[in-house]
This record gives C-alpha cells, sequence and structure tokens, in this order.
C-alpha cells in the first residue's frame, strides 16, 4: 500500500482527491494537512510513502514548505490549477519530483503516484512536447560551449528527462534500447557532476542546454 500525505488549504479538494485515491486498490490518503504548520506536524507524525502538495496555499505556500527545513521529506508531486512553467521550474529546484495539475484523471494521478513512489519523476502532460519543440532546432548543431563535454544524443536524452520520461519511454521515443538510455543517463550525470537526474535538468537549465 502506498501511504500518502495531501496538503491543501481547500476542505472540497482534499475531499475530492481522497474520495478518488480510494477508488484504487494500492493508494490511500493516511494524512491530512490544511496549511504549512499542520504540513509540518503531520510530516513529524506520520510515514509517508508520498507527498501531495499544493504549490499555492496562505502564507507559506506548498514551494516554501518545500525548500524549509526538514529538507527530508517524501517523494513529492506538487499538485496546481495553474499551468505554470515558473512554479515548475522553482518546484524542481527545491526537490520535487512531480508537477501535476488538479484536474487530471483519477488514472493519471494514480499513475504518477505509483511512478512517483517508486522512485521516478513525473511532470505534466506537454511539457516533454514545448522540451521537444523547443530543442529541435538544435539537434542540427554541435554541442555548444560550456556543455561540459555532452553529445547531441545526450543533450536530447537530457531534454526528454526533463519531460519526465522513464528510460524505457526515451528509448522507446528514439528507437533505442532502455539499457542504451541508462548508460546515457549514466554518462550525463557524471559529466554534469549531479547525482540524479533531476539535479541533471537543472544544470542543463543552467546550461542553457535546454
Amino acid at each position: 500500500m502506498i501511504r500518502v500525505g495531501l496538503v491543501d488549504d481547500q476542505t472540497l479538494v482534499r475531499s475530492g482527491i481522497r474520495g478518488l485515491l480510494d477508488l484504487t486498490a494500492d493508494i490511500r490518503v493516511v494524512a491530512e494537512a490544511a496549511d504549512a504548520e499542520a504540513a509540518r506536524a503531520m510530516l513529524a507524525t506520520h510515514s509517508l510513502d508520498l507527498l501531495l502538495l499544493d504549490v499555492r496555499m496562505p502564507g507559506c505556500d506548498g514551494l516554501e514548505l518545500l525548500r524549509r527545513p526538514p529538507a527530508q521529506l517524501p517523494p513529492t508531486i506538487m499538485l496546481t490549477t495553474f499551468d505554470d512553467d515558473e512554479a515548475l521550474l522553482e518546484a524542481m529546484r527545491a526537490g520535487a519530483r512531480g508537477f501535476l495539475l488538479k484536474d487530471i484523471s483519477l488514472e493519471r494521478l494514480a499513475e504518477g503516484v505509483r511512478a512517483v513512489a517508486g522512485g521516478a519523476t513525473l511532470f505534466r502532460p506537454g511539457l516533454t512536447e514545448r522540451v521537444r519543440a523547443s530543442y529541435q532546432p538544435a539537434l542540427a548543431a554541435p554541442a555548444p560551449a560550456g556543455a561540459a563535454g555532452l553529445t547531441r544524443r545526450e543533450i536530447e536524452i537530457l531534454a526528454l528527462m526533463a519531460g519526465g520520461l522513464s528510460n524505457a519511454e526515451i528509448g522507446a521515443a528514439l528507437g533505442v534500447s532502455e539499457g542504451t538510455v541508462k548508460n546515457h543517463v549514466s554518462s550525463i550525470l557524471s559529466k554534469l557532476g549531479v547525482r540524479d537526474r533531476v539535479r541533471a535538468v537543472l544544470r542543463g537549465i543552467e546550461l542553457e542546454l535546454i
């Protein structure tokens, strides 16, 4: 069973999300909070596999809570009613592992919870397409100076990582094996001097590769 903590200032939203996830066989909301103070108490008293955290709340918002100590939060998916690229990047910088709009389907929400609880990253539908679209002109050019020695294929994979694709999904998109993608990802992490995929994406953004 995946134990979920839910933080949202709107009672109706919390009730709706809890009710939807109760329809699944393997996911349960075991703790709720309506604000940052209650969320801190919840995190201190419950063992959670995943946190669903509202981006926009009165007072201390979800991003601020994510950045504040204690930093050892469970894997976190940010929920919002806004299609906000800036909030997405801020959430990634703060350590979020996923970012989804509140109007998604139960199937999409449940898939996201399972994926992030299992160690994957997940960002909202549509981001991947925009990343690909913005990246395509760079495919025909050499990697820019300061690219940490990444090849064009590695930069392409980094862009797809920014869209939240798994190794298997990247392999399917590029027509290569999952093992080949895994090797490329390891090389990307090594060249960028980071320890995980989220930090690799942030470093790629800093270098203006994606």
